[in-house]
């Protein structure tokens, strides 16, 4: 049954309405993703601490050795950084298609695509943080059973802004899971729309 062009007018601009609502909240929060992202990535990436310790004494002499932690030197930390900075991109590029998206034509692929990247970045950087928050503890606490000596104790500065690193990603995490239920979210809207579009143009 074809709706009168009285109701059609109504729903036509609260569709509207919703529709401009749901993007620009989403933009929002893919740009506090992307700093949240990025800003776990550049703290990780820089952060190095240098120290000199007494290993012993020779006499009356010293004898001093310096280390510097960084963190490439835990294979978890190195993914840490990588899953994040592909997050920040991932919500960056997100951002500029959503922006410029409307001059290409995706030919229907748009909403799936990018519903299913969003799932992908949440993986990813949970699988980030995650990993960097074991070995955080690790460094923290140690390990009585395998021998393992805490370093947080002699490397504070380093821990402390990689608890600042691991933070920034959670909150990235966060915001890509609510990113991603919205996206799913505008997918089967867009779903329902079309076809009730389809129910409405049939003819009596």
């Amino acid at each position: 049954m074809a709706l009168q062009s009285g109701e059609k007018l109504p729903m036509f601009i609260g569709h509207i309405w919703s529709k401009q609502k749901s993007r620009w909240t989403l933009l929002g929060l893919r740009l506090l993703a992307f700093l949240a992202a990025a800003a776990a990535t550049l703290v990780m990436v820089l952060n190095k601490q240098t120290k000199t310790f007494v290993v012993a004494t020779i006499g009356t002499t010293p004898v001093n050795l310096t280390l510097t932690a960084k963190f490439h030197h835990t294979p978890a930390f190195v993914f840490f950084a990588i899953a994040n900075g592909l997050v920040s991109i991932h919500n960056l590029v997100m951002i500029m298609v959503d922006l410029l998206g409307s001059k290409f034509d995706y030919k229907g692929f748009q909403l799936p695509m990018i519903a299913s990247l969003d799932m992908l970045n949440l993986a990813l950087v949970s699988g980030g943080a995650n990993a960097a928050a074991f070995m955080a503890e690790l460094g923290k606490n140690g390990n009585s059973h395998a021998r393992w000596d805490k370093i947080c104790d002699k490397f504070g500065a380093y821990c402390d802004r990689g608890a600042g690193a691991l933070i920034a990603s959670f909150l990235a995490f966060a915001l890509m899971l609510l990113i991603s239920f919205l996206s799913i979210l505008k997918l089967v809207n867009s779903s329902s729309h079309n076809s009730h579009n389809n129910i409405i143009a049939l003819p009596n």
